[in-house]
């Protein structure tokens, strides 16, 4: 059971998904815990958080995913728990931020601030998946204990 949680295909295609959403990811947590790239910081986070009615162990859950979770994915480490994680996070924010919008996408940069729509997480969540039901592929932390397993 343990092996099958760590057992990843051999390949180019999962490790670079896995790079490419674990950067993208480790940049968000890093403006929701460090406050880098004009983000809001890990107290003003949790304010944002409980002002939606999520309670802080959920926003703690959020912010583990975005922060730790990338960074397992970039390693190649839990790669599947680190993008179900992810997964989750993304259809949180559609249900919770985006779908009240009604907008797929901000089709002509018309809409008001902070009417985004949700094509990017509906992106981020197929790719998470993907590497849930595929695992870390080359030069993951995973394919390493597979093998010693």
């Amino acid at each position: 059971m343990l092996r099958k949680l760590f057992l990843t295909d051999d390949t180019w295609a999962m490790l670079i998904l896995r790079l490419a959403l674990g950067t993208v990811f480790l940049a968000h947590g890093s403006q929701k815990v460090l406050g880098l790239f004009g983000g809001p910081g890990l107290s003003q986070t949790f304010k944002m958080f409980s002002a939606m009615g999520i309670p802080p162990f959920f926003t703690a859950l959020d912010v583990a995913a975005e922060f730790l979770g990338a960074f397992f994915l970039i390693i190649g480490f839990l790669t599947r728990i680190s993008a179900l994680g992810i997964a989750a996070v993304m259809v949180v924010a559609v249900y919770m931020v985006h779908w009240h919008n009604g907008f797929f996408m901000n089709w002509f940069g018309r809409m008001p601030a902070g009417k985004e729509g949700f094509e990017y997480h509906i992106l981020a969540f197929g790719a998470a998946i993907a590497l849930v039901f595929k695992g870390g592929g080359k030069l993951s932390v995973d394919m390493a204990v597979a093998g010693k397993l």
